[in-house]
């Protein structure tokens, strides 16, 4: 089967008719290699240095590194890169070694494992959690142990991949994205059909920044007997007066049944969480397979530990992250780009066309600007763009360089959907 590869995204080579893995891997190697020779593979560039609001990157065809604005890196309050989390970490090391060398249930399970277990839940005033290795993981196992042919899972069709992945098991309704009124109707329809019903929602959406309605979300659910799910990776640290995310903006502590979330985004660090009633934790602590068969995280996870408390005692990062997501939305918005209705530090640049986007992300990176094209499946094929992650470390020189490497692309290419 031939491709446009003019149209194509990383999608169309997901499962070809009548191609077995070698064609189709064959395939898409001939995709990858079309997208180089166009300068158009943005993705996967080798970094050269540490996380940070500027970054040396080895582009391809370049011998020599480039230093450029940083706007892919999720390391939202620059966490990654703070004096006192690198000690934590390396006290972490030094007193613990390198691993854990053991999963949770037989040998895996220390002090510094407990200890952040209890941080992260009491950031929530909550009592109870449990670690995962990553983020996506968090999701995809605990909704692979909770839910199962007799259950429903209702979910807005802009939820991160780890929560379609963690749905494949079980029967699932999406309602489209922030819909209340198709929410409620599937809600009514379910509520006598399905033993256990979950409505899963992210606090902030990756691809478009925006945010959940969860009060009203909240009171929906438990209307109709179902319980919430809420994955605010990309909240925590950054939403909220006190940084406890979009449950603390709404106020909905006590009415989100299950928090999920990561900490390798404001925290600055890897690894996942999921927040519940105790039984609800201890019954995943035994019964779901990634966790109790991974082996546990390594010590520098000490240094989460670190950046919770920092994000109550050094408040300034999270208003200085603020500064820049207003300083930069306003220059966008300026320009006439379309950034749609953002209000985190996700924000997306609308171009609408694949070609198009791609060619954008050629130009911004060879004016010195690092950004991810985004294109389908993550959001719809007539909805390609360029997604802008801000963080607090980034200089108004910065952002003044990213709005200008804007302004000489729109010149060139136009970059309104």
């Amino acid at each position: 089967m031939q491709i446009d590869f003019s149209t194509a995204s990383f999608k169309s080579f997901e499962n070809i008719s009548g191609q077995d893995a070698y064609a189709t891997a064959a395939q898409f190697q001939e995709y990858l290699d079309w997208l180089k020779n166009n300068g158009h593979l943005n993705y996967r560039i080798e970094s050269q240095s540490p996380v940070g609001p500027e970054m040396d990157l080895l582009l391809p065809g370049d011998t020599a590194p480039t230093r450029s604005v940083c706007l892919v890196s999720n390391d939202y309050l620059g966490f990654s890169q703070h004096p006192a989390i690198k000690a934590a970490v390396t006290e972490g090391i030094r007193k613990y070694g390198t691993g854990s060398g053991a999963s949770p249930a037989i040998g895996g399970h220390f002090s510094y494992h407990q200890q952040l277990e209890k941080k992260i839940a009491a950031f929530y005033g909550k009592t109870d959690g449990i670690l995962y290795t990553t983020g996506y993981t968090a999701n995809s196992a605990t909704l692979q142990c909770l839910l199962h042919q007799e259950d429903l899972a209702i979910i807005d069709m802009a939820v991160h991949a780890s929560v379609y992945e963690g749905c494949l098991t079980t029967n699932t309704k999406r309602f489209l994205h922030n819909d209340l009124h198709q929410l409620e109707h599937i809600l009514e329809k379910a509520k006598d059909t399905y033993r256990t019903r979950f409505v899963i929602v992210d606090g902030v959406y990756s691809q478009d920044g925006d945010l959940a309605p969860l009060d009203k979300i909240a009171e929906l659910t438990h209307r109709y007997g179902a319980y919430l799910v809420v994955d605010d990776a990309h909240g925590i640290g950054v939403v909220g007066t006190t940084g406890r995310g979009v449950i603390e903006l709404f106020n909905v502590f006590d009415q989100v049944d299950i928090i999920t979330g990561t900490f390798s985004k404001a925290l600055g660090n890897i690894g996942g969480y999921v927040i519940a009633k105790p039984e609800l934790v201890n019954y995943l602590k035994y019964q779901s397979k990634q966790h109790l068969f991974s082996t546990t995280a390594t010590p520098a996870i000490m240094g989460i530990i670190r950046a919770i408390e920092l994000v109550d005692e050094e408040p300034q990062w999270r208003e200085r992250l603020w500064q820049n997501i207003n300083y930069l939305k306003e220059g966008l918005i300026s320009l006439g780009l379309d950034i749609g209705t953002t209000a985190s530090a996700v924000i997306p640049v609308k171009v609408g066309e694949i070609r198009r986007t791609l060619e954008a992300g050629r130009l911004l990176l060879r004016s010195g600007v690092y950004t991810n094209p985004i294109m389908y499946p993550a959001v719809s094929k007539k909805d390609a763009r360029i997604r802008l992650n801000v963080m607090a470390t980034h200089t108004q020189e910065h952002l003044d360089k990213v709005l200008q490497a804007f302004a000489d692309a729109d010149r060139v290419i136009g970059l309104r959907p």
